[in-house]
């Protein structure tokens, strides 16, 4: 059943109530160690197309053998462990009995968005380190449970944002920390995809056979089933993800965090409509805008402007995923494909460009498990990349330009807004581990 905004309001206001597990840190020497030629144990969380692309990303990485698969539907279930062994692999429904076997000694959550948060913490408490891939979770509240519980338990929680282990990424921020784009005022962001004429409208039916519908949708609330709250539509709905300015932006989002040297911005708004979906049932809009504003920081001193944009009609773009910062001498323009300096007009220099192969995100959360040390791009760094989305989502759905007090993590004097900072979960389950 379509959320509306005012019954999206009404219900999450109940979870602001929600409470959130403490911190505290465990040293590493309470962690289990592995020795270089020990073997390390995975188990993956969601067997969807995600899932097992980053599980064979996984077991590529020498010393790393699949375990255990899980996942709310049978079919996907099966996919998975056929393909990372057959029948010496184990095979769950539920998430918690995957986390009980002691040969698991790491997961990875690739759920959907809804579940991240959950996976997480539960996989923290049962001892096991987590790749958890993004956005973390669907609310602000949930982030910082689990980014507490992590700090508590002392397990190695790696962020799935693996521009983060990406080369030309890293020679980007040099570049941009140099001072070498002079005063950068604004950096834009985008995301450009093709998805006309939308998803469709299909009816509400009894679920397949081979889905628990209860489990999938876990904390979310309890609805019909109807195939486009299913698989990799899920985005577009509030109840399970953050449509791009949430789910695909959070890269970006990290990225810019990463290279201005930020954590948060001060304020958000954000406007978006219906402009290119026909007869579609999806709530997020297919066309959506929003600006973040920043504090001054160690890149800019004066603050900036992070204007995001998404667009599911048209994918013209050479580079229809990606980012730009604009500096007085020089802009910057950054993807997955490189990066590509540019003199501003009347400035000297010519445009230079730089490109690396692919990240090996997998390799890197590997090595961090068996040093026991923990990931550039950690469940800390995760919870910040997400909440710029978050807030976009936040002054969408409230109507107002939003002022965030990030010490506290709440909007600051808009109890309407600030009651979206946390989501209500369903019974019985809860952040509370």
């Amino acid at each position: 059943m379509p959320t509306t905004r005012r019954t999206f309001l009404s219900t999450a206001a109940a979870g602001a109530a929600v409470s959130l597990s403490g911190s505290g840190l465990q040293t590493a020497e309470a962690s289990t160690r592995f020795g270089p030629n020990d073997t390390i144990g995975i188990g993956l969380i969601g067997c969807g197309g995600r899932g097992r692309s980053v599980l064979r990303q996984h077991l590529a990485v020498d010393g790393v053998r699949a375990v255990a698969v899980c996942d709310v539907h049978q079919g996907r279930m099966a996919q998975a462990r056929k393909e990372a062994g057959g029948d010496q692999v184990a095979a769950y429904g539920d998430f918690r009995e995957l986390l009980e076997n002691k040969d698991v000694d790491a997961v990875i959550v690739a759920t959907p968005s809804h579940w991240h948060v959950l996976g997480t913490i539960h996989a923290c408490r049962a001892g096991k380190d987590v790749f958890v891939e993004k956005p973390l979770g669907t609310s602000i509240g949930e982030g910082r449970a689990a980014v507490n519980v992590a700090k508590e338990t002392g397990r190695i929680v790696q962020f799935g944002t693996q521009q983060r282990s990406w080369e030309h990424y890293h020679r980007a921020a040099e570049v941009i920390q140099s001072g070498r784009l002079g005063e950068i005022s604004e950096v834009k962001v985008w995301d450009y995809d093709y998805f006309y004429p939308g998803f469709g409208n299909p009816p509400d039916s009894d679920p397949p056979a081979e889905l628990d519908w209860d489990m999938y949708l876990g904390p979310a609330p309890k609805v019909p089933y109807n195939p486009n709250l299913f698989g990799h539509r899920h985005y577009w709905f509030h109840d399970y993800a953050g449509a791009w300015h949430v789910d695909w932006a959070v890269h970006h989002y990290d990225v810019v965090h990463w290279c201005m040297g930020v954590k948060h911005p001060v304020a958000a708004a954000a406007i978006g409509g219906r402009h290119a979906f026909e007869n579609c049932n999806s709530e997020w809009p297919d066309t959506f805008n929003g600006i973040l504003q920043y504090g001054p920081g160690p890149v800019a001193e004066k603050g900036f402007l992070l204007q995001y944009t998404a667009r599911t009609a048209s994918r013209a773009e050479q580079r229809s995923h990606g980012k730009r910062f604009f500096g007085t001498e020089a802009s910057l323009i950054l993807d997955r494909s490189g990066f590509t300096v540019t003199p501003e007009i009347g400035k000297s220099g010519e445009p230079e460009s730089y490109r690396t192969p692919e990240s090996n995100h997998s390799a890197a959360f590997i090595q961090h498990v068996r040093q026991r040390t923990q990931p550039f791009g950690d469940i800390e760094d995760g919870h910040h990349s997400t909440i710029p989305g978050h807030l976009l989502s936040i002054a969408y759905l409230s109507g107002s330009t939003i002022r965030w007090d990030a010490e506290n993590e709440q909007v600051i004097d808009n109890p309407e807004a600030d009651a979206l900072v946390t989501r209500t979960y369903r019974e019985p389950w809860t952040l509370d581990v």
